[in-house]
């Protein structure tokens, strides 16, 4: 006889229940920014999140050109890549990676935030990223998520 009055539910990915979210990184701290939209895409904000699975919802992020550092990070702060032959290491300050590709300052701190294994690249796989104002997911009917500062 079941006399449990509840049952434990574990999400996958056909019950998981994915939104489109829209994210505007005007004036927003990256550190900050980014730790929310990697709670977002891990769906810790959700009554039913389940850590094994993918069932976080889709962000868009739109304006990450405007996205905010303080203190002397903009010159401080080193990005290194590695090409995998010798003196193949490459360093770039928050600055320069502004001015080249915008969109990675906020896709490089994201993830770092996730999980460091096939969820986390599959989850990874849910964010886009723009620079500007416009977005081609229109079609997805985003709804605006507002950041707490």
């Amino acid at each position: 006889m079941d006399t449990l009055s509840y049952k434990t539910v574990s999400v996958n990915k056909e019950n998981a229940d994915k939104k489109w979210l829209l994210v505007d990184a005007e004036g927003q701290r990256l550190g900050r920014l980014c730790s929310e939209i990697a709670r977002l895409l891990r769906g810790k904000h959700k009554v039913n999140f389940t850590p094994h699975a993918d069932c976080g919802d889709f962000v868009i992020v739109i304006n990450a050109e405007k996205v905010e550092l303080t203190g002397n990070k903009w010159e401080d702060k080193e990005y290194i890549r590695f090409s995998g032959y010798p003196g193949g290491q490459y360093r770039r300050t928050a600055k320069e990676v502004l001015e080249r590709t915008p969109e990675r300052l906020v896709e490089n701190a994201v993830r770092g935030m996730l999980p460091k294994n096939r969820l986390g690249r599959a989850i990874y796989k849910n964010l886009h990223v723009h620079v500007g104002a416009e977005h081609k997911h229109e079609a997805q009917q985003p709804t605006a998520h507002a950041i707490p500062s």
